[in-house]
């Protein structure tokens, strides 16, 4: 085995590797029963690195999460490669990727956003993944690879490499990356949930009180709990909820702001 390919399989892929082609992805990625150690956050459209790296640094600095890997796509995007210990489900994967998307990405365009893995709408029960890098493109014929932190930033004209990188130099950059490690992967999907209530009552609606269920921890249904609010009097419920996502709070404080202008 390569030294890349051994970084590869320590960091990402969730069963054996094809050994007629190790770097063709897919299946690679995602285990016989679905589940998945590699989490891919994709920004392109144009690729955008400013955007990007202060996600990059934000789980770091903020959720004190393992630095995840910087790819060019070999398209028009960047990309980060987030490594679990232990493989999660698809739904798990789709969650954690969308509470960064809110915390750090809430005001780009969600078009420009990719999160793998995902349902394959073109093939019911089948998860679609990225395509494992590095990797020659199909499209373009340019090449997708692993790039170093302090290099990210010259590649936001051109996200790829016109020759295959290599192999040394990308295990190099992955072997200074770590993997998520289960119980801190689970502590942030418990965060970054909305605890569940259930609707509210007419008496509850009538005398402005908020009915709380203490044993549901699913994700909340808004709407259902916004029933008898008006949009503002919601709105700052969910604001100054603490049980609710902070990313969640965090974008209806943005939507009353026009109510909160001084004349």
């Amino acid at each position: 085995m390569s030294t890349l390919q051994a970084e590869l399989d320590r960091l990402y892929l969730s069963t054996a590797p094809s050994s007629s082609h190790p770097h063709a992805g897919g299946p690679d990625l995602v285990a016989s029963d679905g589940r998945v150690r590699a989490l891919v956050l994709e920004l392109g459209r144009p690729a955008d690195w400013n955007a990007l790296s202060a996600l990059w640094r934000g789980v770091q600095a903020d959720l004190a999460l393992p630095a995840p890997a910087i790819a060019v796509s070999g398209v028009d995007a960047y990309q980060l490669w987030f490594s679990l210990a232990e493989p999660v489900s698809v739904a798990a994967a789709q969650a954690f990727l969308e509470a960064l998307r809110l915390r750090y990405l809430g005001t780009v365009a969600p078009g420009r956003i990719g999160m793998l893995p995902c349902a394959d709408t073109s093939a019911p029960g089948k998860t679609r993944h990225a395509r494992l890098v590095p990797a020659r493109q199909p499209d373009t014929g340019l090449w997708s690879a692993f790039v170093a932190p302090d290099l990210a930033a010259i590649f936001a004209e051109e996200p790829w490499l016109d020759l295959p990188p290599s192999p040394d130099a990308q295990a190099h950059v992955l072997s200074r990356l770590e993997c998520i490690q289960p119980a801190v992967f689970q502590a942030l999907l418990e965060r970054t949930t909305p605890v569940a209530r259930p609707a509210p009552s007419p008496m509850a609606c009538a005398t402005g009180e908020r009915a709380v269920h203490p044993n549901q921890h699913t994700v909340a249904e808004s709407a259902s709990q916004g029933q008898c609010l008006d949009p503002k009097q919601f709105l700052l419920d969910v604001m100054n909820d603490p049980a609710i996502a902070l990313p969640l709070r965090i974008e209806a404080a943005k939507a009353l702001l026009p109510f909160s202008a001084v004349p």
